[in-house]
């Protein structure tokens, strides 16, 4: 979830089955609220790695059809985004 739906319902449907919401408040909400700030980075970061996944078509579209050679495909676009 992000902060465009991180009300106070949301936030308590969240909350039911022990999921913590580490979202921001919106700027305009009243009442604030403490938020995990770095694991909201890194859950920036991890929106951003699928992000990049896109740009590998093979792996978007999934042309591998058996589990080992997808997996293989995934650690080859890890490797080339963590040599750049």
């Amino acid at each position: 979830m992000d902060r465009a739906c991180a009300g106070d319902e949301t936030r308590q449907w969240a909350l039911k089955p022990g999921v913590l919401p580490v979202v921001p408040p919106k700027r305009n909400y009243v009442n604030s609220r403490e938020y995990d700030c770095v694991m909201y980075r890194r859950r920036n970061e991890v929106e951003c790695l699928f992000r990049r996944f896109k740009g590998f078509r093979r792996i978007f579209s999934r042309f591998e059809k058996p589990d080992v050679m997808f997996l293989g495909f995934i650690h080859f676009a890890l490797i080339i985004e963590c040599l750049r």
